[in-house]
């Protein structure tokens, strides 16, 4: 089976050629302010993809999801909407958190230490793939500056007890591509740089349906249709 990744695409989803797949997956940030319109927008977006299934969670600009849920959530209708919550899909298991470090006042946001630490706690242990908008502190979170700005309470849950067999996330945008924590495979997917071009890839995550081992992951360019072989298998 093949997962489609993206994250952080701030309103320019419509600038992105997305490969196919059975799966699309959208790690937060896919608007500017979280406004309705934004919100709408999106969703005839995602209606218009092939893949059978979305997966979305909010990030730090996607505001209407924290201050008016029902309203945000009745207009993203084309996808399932993760927060806090998972979800089994293709006999995989999903768990996503909108949820980040503190950072001036941005939705979702939350202080380091036992605030965010009761939303990690709320992930089952070995799910399958685990969707947080925020990288943990380390791995895919270096900012322009130098310095590591992830979570390290999602960095010691994931270590110690949920050990998902895939971590994608997004949020710092100059994080973006693959790390490693512990032996459990990190994927930054932000799709815009720090400056908010388009131009960083889009990822495809293949998985084999039985085993539900991950047997690659691989970096599209935004801008190109993908090519004959990233076509799903069987």
């Amino acid at each position: 089976m093949r997962l489609v990744c993206l994250s952080d695409t701030h309103g320019r989803h419509h600038e992105l050629k997305v490969p196919d797949g059975d799966l699309l997956l959208h790690a937060g940030d896919f608007s500017g302010r979280g406004l309705s319109a934004e919100i709408s927008d999106f969703n005839a977006w995602l209606g218009s993809l092939p893949h059978r299934h979305k997966l979305v969670i909010a990030g730090n600009h996607d505001f209407l999801f924290e201050t008016d849920p029902t309203l945000a959530r009745g207009l993203l209708n084309q996808a399932d909407y993760l927060e806090d919550s998972g979800i089994e899909l293709m006999g995989l298991t999903f768990w996503g958190s909108p949820v980040s470090p503190r950072f001036f006042d941005w939705a979702f946001n939350r202080s380091r230490g036992p605030e965010i630490q009761h939303h990690w706690s709320l992930i089952p242990s070995g799910i399958d793939i685990l969707i947080t908008h925020t990288p943990p502190h380390g791995i895919c979170d270096q900012i322009w500056i130098g310095r590591h700005v992830g979570c390290e309470a999602l960095r010691d849950e994931l270590i110690s007890r949920i050990r998902p067999r895939l971590l994608i996330c997004g949020h710092i945008h100059e994080g973006a591509g693959l790390g490693n924590l512990d032996g459990i495979p990190v994927l930054n997917a932000a799709s815009l740089d720090r400056r908010y071009q388009p131009v960083q890839p889009l990822w495809v995550v293949d998985i084999d349906p039985v085993s539900k081992q991950i047997l690659s992951l691989t970096a599209h360019d935004p801008a190109a249709p993908a090519p004959a072989d990233s076509q799903p298998p069987g």
